[in-house]
C-alpha cells in the first residue's frame, strides 16, 4: 500500500489561502503547503514503500475486531481511550507514531530513544520535552497533548492533507469537508480507508498482531459506516455527554487555535463557527443511525456522567456489551481509578452567545438525545464549563 494523498483538498487549501488576511500568516501556510507537506509526503512514501520489503512479515498482519471510540469532541472519549488504553489486549496509536507513520520511521525512532537513554543521557528526550512545552502548552488546559501520549488516528492524515485537524489551521470549515467520508464516492472511501488500514497493520506488527486495535476519534462520527465497510468485524464505543457543555468547549478550543495561527479574517471564523455547529448536531446522531442500519455490530453506549463519577461500572458495562471478557489485571486497574476518582474543576469558561449559539438551539435539534439521557435535568450553566482534568 502506498502512502495516501489527497490531491483535491491540497490543492483546495492552496487555494484558500490566498483569503488569510495578514501577509506573514499566509506565507507561512503557503510555506507549509507548497514546500513542508509535498516533502513531508514524499518522504513518507518511500518508507512505506521500504517497509513491503525490509518487513515482509508486515504483510501476513491481520487486523481483528479493533475497537472504535467515537463521539463529539469533549465527550469523554480521551478518557473512555485511557482506560480501555489500559487493557493490555489493546494497541494504540502515540501521537509521535501518527505523525511517522512508517514501520521504518517507527523502528528508527525507537532505536534513536534507546541510544539516547544508553549513550546521551536522555539529551535528546530533554530537548523533545521543551518543544512540546512550546508547541502543546497554549492549549494543554483543553485537551492535552505529548509526542508520546496515545492521539487520535485521525492525525495519521496530516501530511496527506485528508485530517480534520486542519481545520485548527485554516478556518474555512464551510469549504473544507473532513466529515463527511460516508458521503464520498464508493472508490474515493475506499482508497483513504485501505491506507488507514495498512497504517493499522504496522502498528500491530509494531506492537504485537496478536493484539485489537484501539482508536478514539471525534471526527470518525462521520465515517462509522465506512469503517464498517473496512473492518465488518469492528466494536464500536458511543460517548455522549450534554452538548451544552461539549459544543462551546469544541468551540473555544477551535477559536484559541485560530487566535493562536493569527487569523483575524471574522468572516471566515464565523462562518466556520456555524459550520462546526452543524457538524455537532451530525456528530450526535449520526452514529446511532448507521449503527440501526447494522444490528450486528457489537456496540457500548457510555453516558459521560457514568464514565467520570464510576469508571469501572462503565468500563464493565461496556465490555459486556462489546462481548470482551474483563482480565483480572484490568479489573485491578478499574478499582484503582475508582478509588481516585474525583471532580476537578479548571478555569476553563465559555459563553454560549460568544459563538452566536442559543442553548434552545442545540436542544430543538437533538431534542431525542436530550429526552434518552435526560440531560435537561442537569440544568447547566451557560457560563461556566466545569470539566474534568484527565478528559
Amino acid at each position: 500500500m502506498l502512502f495516501y494523498f489527497d490531491f483535491k483538498t491540497w490543492l483546495a487549501m492552496i487555494r484558500l489561502v490566498a483569503k488569510e488576511p495578514k501577509s506573514r500568516h499566509r506565507t507561512g501556510l503557503y510555506k507549509l503547503l507548497l514546500w513542508r507537506i509535498p516533502v513531508r509526503a514524499v518522504f513518507h512514501s518511500i518508507c512505506f514503500f521500504l517497509d513491503g520489503i525490509l518487513f515482509p512479515k508486515l504483510w501476513l498482519v491481520k487486523v481483528k475486531e479493533p475497537v472504535f471510540i467515537i463521539g463529539h469532541a469533549r465527550s469523554g472519549t480521551t478518557l473512555a481511550h485511557r482506560l480501555m488504553g489500559a487493557d493490555e489486549r489493546f494497541s494504540t496509536f502515540k501521537y509521535y507514531e501518527l505523525i511517522l507513520p512508517s514501520l521504518l520511521q517507527k523502528k528508527v525512532v525507537r532505536l534513536i530513544a534507546k541510544l539516547d537513554s544508553s549513550i546521551l543521557g536522555r539529551r535528546l528526550e530533554r530537548r523533545l520535552q521543551a518543544w512540546e512545552k512550546r508547541k502543546f502548552g497554549p492549549t494543554q488546559h483543553i485537551h492535552k497533548m505529548g509526542l508520546t501520549i496515545p492521539e487520535e488516528d485521525d492525525l495519521i492524515y496530516f501530511n496527506s492533507c485528508a485530517s480534520g485537524f486542519w481545520a485548527t489551521k485554516l478556518p474555512y470549515m464551510d469549504s473544507l469537508d473532513f466529515f463527511h467520508i460516508d458521503q464520498r464516492p464508493a472508490a474515493s472511501r475506499r482508497r483513504l480507508m485501505d491506507f488507514y488500514r495498512s497504517c493499522v497493520r504496522r502498528q500491530l506488527y509494531l506492537n504485537g498482531d496478536n493484539r485489537v486495535h484501539l482508536s478514539k476519534n471525534p471526527t470518525y462520527c462521520g465515517r462509522v459506516e465506512s469503517l464498517l465497510e473496512a473492518f465488518p468485524d469492528a466494536r464500536i464505543v458511543l460517548l455522549y455527554r450534554n452538548p451544552y457543555e461539549t459544543i462551546p468547549s469544541l468551540l473555544k478550543l477551535l477559536h484559541v487555535s485560530w487566535k493562536l495561527q493569527g487569523n483575524q479574517s471574522a468572516e471566515s471564523i464565523q462562518k466556520s463557527t456555524r459550520a462546526m455547529i452543524n457538524l455537532s448536531y451530525e456528530s450526535y446522531l449520526q452514529p446511532l443511525e448507521v449503527l440501526r442500519r447494522h444490528p450486528e455490530t457489537p456496540c457500548a453506549i457510555i453516558d459521560y456522567r457514568t464514565l467520570t463519577t464510576a469508571p469501572k461500572a462503565a468500563m464493565e458495562q461496556a465490555y459486556v456489551d462489546l462481548g470482551l471478557p474483563l482480565s483480572d489485571d484490568f479489573m485491578r486497574f478499574l478499582t484503582t481509578e475508582q478509588n481516585k476518582t474525583r471532580k476537578h474543576e479548571t478555569t476553563h469558561t465559555y459563553s454560549l452567545a460568544e459563538f452566536g449559539l442559543a442553548d434552545s438551539e442545540i436542544h430543538d435539534r437533538l431534542a431525542p438525545l436530550f429526552e434518552r439521557f435526560n440531560w435537561d435535568a442537569q440544568q447547566p450553566s451557560p457560563q461556566q464549563e466545569k470539566e474534568l482534568n484527565h478528559v
